[in-house]
């Protein structure tokens, strides 16, 4: 193994019982076979999973428009004009 392969790996204990903070190795074993993966790629599963749910999956922008912006956007969209939108993803419930 090269010295970066070896940077680029962290120990990894199981606990000795299930909690919120880790699992044993039986029960990483058996989300593994339940997935049909092996144990370290359910760990990246995991990982995976956690990482969707907590970090932004988007670069931050600037912050909020200027009012140049604003002024452009609302040059380039037609105003005064009432407009509505009709979803056929519901049934409309008639009284």
């Amino acid at each position: 193994m090269n010295t970066r392969a070896a940077a680029d790996q962290i120990a990894f204990r199981y606990r000795s019982v299930d909690s919120a903070t880790g699992v044993t190795r039986e029960t990483a074993k058996r989300v593994a076979e339940r997935l049909g993966v092996d144990e370290t790629q359910a760990i990246h599963i995991a990982l995976h999973a956690m990482a969707v749910k907590l970090l932004p999956q988007y670069e931050a922008d600037e912050g909020p428009l200027t009012a140049a912006q604003v002024r452009q956007i609302k040059k380039r969209v037609p105003q005064g004009k009432k407009r509505s939108v009709r979803s056929s993803l519901f049934e409309a419930q008639l009284a």
